[in-house]
């Protein structure tokens, strides 16, 4: 196992330990080592970067993923679960979303801002 493996699965042990089996459930039957790479490239090596605190690395994911617009809601909702166990608060997380009406435009915020409702209400 890889550093950057090690500490990608150490980050999601604290906001989100099932995602590695999910991804590897749903993606490597078509793409083999899917997961772990996701894994070791996204969480070891760029979340888990010093420089940025966990809650402001997961609010400005959740921003991006707002300002790409729809098609990104599944991957939106999973991160706004990781901000929120990152310490945000809801409002906190409603805040960068509706921030991101100036850049995305209204109906990337407005489907963001829908987004962070069903994350919301589910829990």
């Amino acid at each position: 196992m890889t550093d950057a493996l090690k500490r990608g699965r150490d980050v999601l042990a604290e906001m989100n330990p099932e995602i590695e089996q999910v991804l590897r459930d749903r993606y490597d039957g078509i793409l083999p080592g899917f997961a772990e790479s996701l894994v070791e490239w996204a969480y070891g090596r760029h979340y888990s970067r010093e420089g940025l605190d966990m809650k402001t690395r997961q609010l400005c994911t959740v921003a991006a993923l707002t300002a790409l617009g729809g098609q990104t809601g599944p991957q939106l909702k999973i991160n706004i679960e990781n901000t929120l166990a990152a310490g945000a608060s809801k409002r906190e997380i409603a805040e960068a979303i509706w921030q991101m009406a100036v850049y995305g435009g209204l109906p990337a915020a407005i489907n963001g801002l829908n987004a962070a409702k069903e994350v919301f209400e589910a829990r």
